[in-house]
C-alpha cells in the first residue's frame, strides 16, 4: 500500500480539522478508510422515462430542458420555493426547489438536465419537487450514494474520494499476485477503486464490486489464519490424561454423541503444548453447558482452575446452578462473583479464588476487573462469545499464563460458512437433542387468529405454565418503546388482567432486567411481554408457549432463537408466530419455522431467502466490519476466496513472502479496525 493512503484524513485536499472529525464518526480517519467507505447504492442517470410515462409511486429519472425560471416565492420566514418549467419536447414539467438558491441559480435557460425523483400531478400538470440533478452531458450517469452523517453532504464526499483517486493516479500497490487475479478473472485493484465509486457503466461496477468483495473474503480467510498462528505459542497448562468417567456416570442423563466427542476433543486439545481455541455451536438446548462442565471436570482433575464468563447476571446465575449441580457431587468447588454482591463478600471470595480454594469460578464482567486474580487458571470459557469484545476475552485470558480457551455460541451457522467465520477456531458441533427435550409445535396465523391465541395462552397459564409475547423493535427509540409499552398495558388491562404480566425490553438497566426476569423465573409472573432482548436469555422450564408478533420482521434464524426459550421443561411447547404481510415470501419463510426445529435446516434456508436482519452481521458473529462483502449473498466468491486463501497459506501460512506482502497488511489492518471498535 503506498504511504499516501496511511496519512491521516487531513492531507486529503478539501479536508481540513472540522470535517475530519465528522468523518471520524464514520469510522474513517486516513485516505484509506475514504476509499474503502464504499456507496449504500447508485443512481442510474442513464435510464430516462418520457415525461409523459414517469410513474406517480417510485422514483424515475426524466430528462428535460429549461423552458424558464419563475420568480421565488418567499412563502414565510424561513420557507423560499423556487420554480422553474422544463420540457421534454412532448410535455412540460414543473421543478420545485426548496431554499435552495445556489442549485435554482446554476441552472440555465435551454439547457438539458437528467432529474431523479418522484414525479406528481396528473396527466396534465406534472411536477417534481427537490430532486436529484445532473446536466445531461455529465459524463458520470452513474453517480454514487454513500452513507452519511451530520456535517456531510454527497458532494462533500464524491469530491474529497475523487481527490484522493488523482493523487494516487494510478500508482496503488496491488496486494494481489498475477496468478490469482488471473485464476479468478479479476480486474486490478485501480479499476476496482475507481469505477466503484464512479462507474463507468453498470458492466464496470460489477467488474469493480466482484474484485473487492473478493479481497474482502480474501483478507478475512487470511486473517483468521494468523489469528490462529498467534494462537498457537507454548502454554504452562499442558495437562494429561484423566479420567473422567465418574463425571459420565454422575450426570442425571445420558449424553449425545455429539457432546462426548466434543468433551474427548476438548480433553484432547488441553494436552497439547499450545492452548486450545475451540467453539461449541450447538442449537438451542443442545447440552453445550453439559460439554463445558466436561472440560472442567478434566481441568480439575489436573489441578487447573476454570473462569466460565456469561454475557449477563441472570445467565451467570443459570450457568453457576448448572454447574453445581453437575460438578460439586464429584467434589469439584464452583463459586458464583458478579458485580452484585457485596464489597465485603466480593473480596473475601476473591481472596479464596485467589488461593485456589474454588475450581471453577463463573461470572460476568467481574471476572475481568484487575482485582480478580486466580491461583492456577488453566481453562477459560466465554458463553455467548458474541456479546464480549475483544479486549475483554483477551483480559480474562491473560489472568493465566497462555490458557486453554473454550467458546460457546448458541446461533447455528450454515457449515458451508462456519469455517469462514470461526476460522480461528477448531469448531465442535452439537447437531443432536439431548433425549427428553420437547419438540416445539410452530404455527403461523394471521392477525384474525390473534384472540384465539391469546385464549390457548389463558389455558396455559390456567395450568399452572408460563408465556412469552415478544415484540419485534427495528431499533429502541422513543417511539417504537412506547408502543410496546402501551401494547403491554393493554393486555394487562384485558386480555390478560387476571394474570400478572412483566415488561422487559433493551432500554432497561442491567439490574432491573435481571429482576424481571428472575421475577419470570421465580413465577412471580405469569406472562412476559418482551422485545428480542429474550432472545438468548434465562432457562425458565414452566415456560411452554411463545407468541411473536409481527413474525414476518424477523430474520428465521432470529425467530428459531427466540422460539428456543419455550420447550426446556418437561411440558408439551408451542410458538405462534403471528403476522398480517401475507405475502408469497412472507408465507414461504414462516412454513420453513413450522415444518422443522434443526437450526442449521433453519439458517440454510435463512442464507437462501436472505430474511430480514443482519443474519452475518459483523457484532452478532465477533467478525471484523465488511464493508462491501455479504456473507449471504456473495456466497460463491466466498467458496472461491476460500480456496484461494488455502492455497496461500499452505506454501506461506504467515504471508511473510514478498507477494503477500499487500494481502498481510491488509489482513492485519482489518483486524487491527476490528479490535479499537471493540
Amino acid at each position: 500500500m503506498i504511504e499516501a493512503l496511511n496519512k491521516p484524513i487531513t492531507y486529503v485536499k478539501g479536508v481540513g480539522p472540522k470535517r475530519a472529525e465528522v468523518y471520524e464518526k464514520l469510522g474513517i480517519s486516513d485516505a484509506f478508510d475514504l476509499l474503502c467507505h464504499f456507496p449504500r447504492d447508485y443512481v442510474d442517470y442513464s435510464v430516462q422515462v418520457p415525461i409523459a410515462q414517469a410513474p406517480t409511486d417510485e422514483p424515475c429519472c426524466v430528462k428535460a430542458r429549461v423552458v424558464k425560471k419563475l420568480a421565488p416565492a418567499f412563502i414565510r420566514k424561513g420557507l423560499t420555493v423556487y420554480k422553474a418549467v422544463l420540457t421534454d419536447g412532448s410535455d412540460d414539467l414543473t421543478l420545485i426547489i426548496y431554499n435552495a438558491e445556489y442549485q435554482f441559480r446554476s441552472l440555465c435557460d435551454g439547457r438539458e438536465y437528467i432529474l431523479f425523483g418522484k414525479l406528481s400531478g396528473n396527466a396534465v400538470r406534472r411536477e417534481i419537487s427537490s430532486p436529484l440533478i445532473l446536466p445531461a452531458d455529465s459524463p458520470d450517469l452513474i453517480q454514487p450514494v454513500y452513507r452519511l452523517t451530520e456535517g456531510l453532504s454527497q458532494n462533500m464526499i464524491r469530491q474529497n474520494i475523487h481527490s484522493v483517486l488523482d493523487s494516487i493516479g494510478g500508482t496503488i500497490y496491488e496486494p494481489l499476485p498475477k496468478e490469482i487475479m488471473q485464476r479468478y478473472s479479476l480486474c486490478s485493484l485501480d479499476y476496482a477503486l475507481e469505477n466503484i465509486h464512479f462507474p463507468r457503466d453498470s458492466h464496470a461496477l460489477a467488474v469493480a464490486k466482484r474484485r473487492l468483495v473478493f479481497d474482502e473474503l480474501l483478507t478475512l480467510r487470511l486473517g483468521m489464519t494468523l489469528l490462529r498462528l498467534k494462537g498457537l505459542k507454548a502454554t504452562s497448562c499442558r495437562m494429561k490424561e484423566y479420567d473422567i468417567s465418574d463425571y459420565y456416570s454422575s450426570l442425571p442423563f445420558e449424553l449425545t454423541g455429539c457432546q462426548r466427542r466434543a468433551i474427548e476433543d476438548c480433553c484432547a486439545d488441553m494436552c497439547r503444548d499450545y492452548p486450545m481455541n475451540r467453539l461449541i455451536q450447538g442449537d438451542v438446548g443442545s447440552g453445550k453447558t453439559a460439554v463445558a462442565a466436561g472440560a472442567a471436570c478434566f481441568a480439575a482433575g489436573n489441578g487447573y482452575q476454570t473462569a466460565l464468563m456469561a454475557p449477563t447476571e441472570i445467565l451467570a446465575h443459570q450457568h453457576f446452578e448448572t454447574l453445581s449441580g453437575f460438578l460439586e457431587p464429584l467434589g469439584i468447588k464452583v463459586a458464583l462473583l458478579t458485580g452484585s454482591l457485596s464489597a465485603k463478600k466480593k473480596s473475601a471470595l476473591k481472596e479464596q479464588i485467589k488461593n485456589g480454594e474454588y475450581n471453577v469460578v463463573v461470572g460476568t464482567h467481574a471476572l475481568v476487573q484487575q482485582s480478580t486474580e486466580f491461583q492456577h487458571l488453566g481453562l477459560v470459557i466465554t458463553d455467548e462469545q458474541h456479546r464480549f469484545g475483544v479486549g475483554q476475552r483477551d483480559t480474562l485470558a491473560a489472568k493465566g499464563n497462555n490458557p486453554h480457551k473454550l467458546v460457546m455460541s448458541a446461533t447455528p451457522i450454515p457449515r458451508t460458512l462456519a469455517m469462514m467465520i470461526y476460522g480461528d477456531l477448531d469448531l465442535s458441533v452439537l447437531d443432536e437433542l439431548p433425549k427428553g427435550r420437547q419438540g416445539i409445535e410452530t404455527y403461523a396465523v394471521t392477525g384474525k387468529l390473534r384472540q384465539r391465541a391469546f385464549g390457548f395462552i389463558r389455558g396455559q397459564l390456567d395450568q399452572g405454565r408460563q408465556g412469552y409475547i415478544v415484540c419485534p423493535m427495528i431499533e429502541e427509540n422513543d417511539m417504537e418503546l412506547q408502543s410496546v409499552r402501551e401494547y403491554s398495558e393493554r393486555l394487562q388491562a384485558d386480555d390478560f388482567r387476571d394474570y400478572r404480566v412483566g415488561l422487559l425490553h433493551g432500554r432497561l438497566s442491567p439490574a432491573d432486567k435481571d429482576k424481571v426476569m428472575r421475577e419470570f423465573k421465580d413465577h412471580e409472573l405469569d406472562l412476559l411481554v418482551s422485545t428480542t432482548v429474550v432472545e438468548v436469555g434465562v432457562d425458565v422450564p414452566n415456560a411452554v408457549i411463545m407468541l411473536v408478533e409481527n413474525a414476518d420482521r424477523f430474520g428465521l434464524s432470529q425467530l428459531h432463537q427466540l422460539r428456543g426459550r419455550v420447550g426446556r421443561g418437561k411440558y408439551k411447547s408451542y410458538c405462534i408466530l403471528v403476522t398480517d404481510n401475507v405475502t408469497e415470501e412472507s408465507v414461504k419463510r414462516l412454513k420453513i419455522l413450522s415444518s422443522t426445529s434443526d437450526g442449521f435446516k433453519v439458517s440454510e434456508e435463512d442464507l437462501k431467502l436472505r430474511g430480514p436482519g443482519d443474519f452475518f452481521g459483523s457484532r452478532q458473529h465477533g467478525l471484523p466490519p465488511l464493508r462491501i462483502a455479504d456473507m449471504s449473498s456473495d456466497t460463491e466468491l466466498l467458496r472461491l476466496a476460500q480456496t484461494a486463501a488455502d492455497g496461500i497459506t499452505a506454501v506461506d501460512p504467515e504471508l511473510n513472502r514478498p507477494e503477500h506482502k499487500g494481502l498481510r497488511e491488509l489482513a492485519q489492518r482489518l483486524f487491527k479496525e476490528d479490535r479499537q471498535e471493540k
